[in-house]
């Protein structure tokens, strides 16, 4: 069965973004991994340099929606277009931290939302949360067409359709993941620089079909199947597709995936280790400039 995984953020100031995720939303890190060069499948964005992963949700990713949070260490900010709408989660206890932290706690069209360093919005539904399932609720993200939208998520990667209205569509693969939540912005989807990247798992003998569905049908394939390497762990297959409005799409192998994603006990530890032994912001200092803006 396909299950919803992670979405992908780039972020500029780690240790910033780092204690919004801990400290307000109360999320763990799950694992941390660093990589002295960019990714196969542009995991990191287009950027060729050293860059960091760090997972992290509200508990481990066999079972939880997480955020991958990208790090570049060259790059000190990304410009947000309109693509990303907003992750929505179920913890009244996320607004207690915030107000705890001094967060600033926004409101939009009557709905509480926090806003993680970079722009990214979160949306605070004022319940408990739930600690038999996933706080997670939906991620939205900007469609020009839903319709459009549709025939690709729904026919083509086979996502049921939970609730339709004239410009918003949600759907999903199991009634008990997250949902993706596709928002009719009556215009074009601006990705600019700061965009992300929603992953899925399939069985990996799935993967070579859902390629050559995207092949038949005139879609697009940004980065066919290949083996992503993770140092000292699994070796995970993927597939990275690109819907209509061109938002990111990972398909990645199941059964490699699970053995990769297993949380790391060490993995807060390594994340803290590399944030005390980054000295990049010394280096642009030294050059006499600053980090790069994407």
């Amino acid at each position: 069965m396909n299950r919803a995984l992670h979405f992908v953020f780039k972020i500029g100031d780690r240790k910033k973004t780092v204690k919004f995720f801990k400290d307000v939303l109360g999320m763990q890190v799950l694992r941390h991994e660093e990589f002295e060069e960019g990714c196969k499948a542009s995991c990191n964005g287009p950027y060729d340099g050293k860059w960091s992963k760090t997972m992290v949700g509200f508990g481990p990713e066999d079972d939880h929606f997480v955020m991958e949070l990208t790090y570049n260490y060259g790059i000190s900010t990304y410009k947000m277009g309109n693509d990303f709408i907003g992750i929505t989660i179920r913890s009244k206890e996320c607004l207690e931290r915030a107000a705890a932290n001094d967060w600033p706690i926004l409101t939009s069209d009557s709905k509480k939302y926090l806003e993680c360093p970079g722009g990214y919005k979160f949306f605070i539904e004022e319940e408990p949360q739930p600690r038999d399932s996933d706080p997670v609720v939906k991620i939205a993200l900007a469609s020009s067409n839903v319709d459009r939208s549709l025939k690709f998520w729904n026919e083509l990667l086979q996502m049921k359709i939970y609730e339709k209205k004239d410009n918003m569509a949600l759907l999903g693969f199991a009634d008990n993941q997250a949902k993706l939540c596709l928002i009719d912005i009556g215009g074009p989807v601006d990705h600019a620089k700061a965009f992300g990247r929603i992953a899925f798992s399939c069985p990996a003998k799935d993967l070579p079909a859902i390629q050559a569905k995207m092949d038949e049908t005139g879609n697009t394939v940004l980065t066919r199947l290949v083996s992503l390497d993770t140092p000292g762990k699994a070796t995970v297959q993927v597939v990275i597709l690109a819907d209509p409005d061109g938002h990111e799409i990972c398909f990645v192998g199941d059964e490699a995936f699970r053995e990769l994603s297993k949380v790391d006990p060490k993995g807060d530890a390594l994340l803290t280790e590399a944030m005390e032994n980054d000295k990049s912001d010394e280096w642009f200092a030294q050059k006499g400039k600053g980090k790069g803006e994407a």
